[in-house]
């Protein structure tokens, strides 16, 4: 079983910046990638960024390219989303995720999610 939890998140205004962080424990954290997703109500939830088990490739959504960095460090076994120029349209419940793979191909490889971390921008 592996435990993802989530922290960072909270309210900011407009062009302001957060860092998620995500710890994991159970399994050999460095062997898979992980990712971030996100999901504003009434919304489904969507991808934000994704790296791979030894940080040397990461993937983003076209909305969150240049804004978002994604990072990790396989000794704290710790994912970061750091994100700035936030918008109002950023405002979601930002969820955590490990993967069965190495890389990152799709959301269906994704195996195990935190709880999430709300995250709001005001205007």
């Amino acid at each position: 079983q592996v435990q993802l939890v989530e922290s960072g998140g909270g309210l900011v205004q407009a062009g302001g910046s957060l860092r998620l962080s995500c710890a994991a424990s159970g399994r050999t954290f460095s062997n898979y990638a992980m990712g971030w997703f996100r999901q504003a109500p009434g919304k489904e939830r969507e991808f934000v960024a994704a790296i791979n088990w030894s940080g040397t490739s990461t993937d983003y959504a076209v909305s969150d390219k240049g804004r978002f960095t994604i990072s990790r460090d396989n000794t704290k076994n710790t994912v970061y989303l750091q994100m700035n120029s936030l918008k109002p349209e950023d405002t979601a419940v930002y969820y955590c995720a490990a993967s069965k793979r190495t890389y990152y191909d799709n959301v269906g490889d994704m195996v195990y999610w935190g709880q999430g971390t709300q995250v709001t921008v005001s205007s």
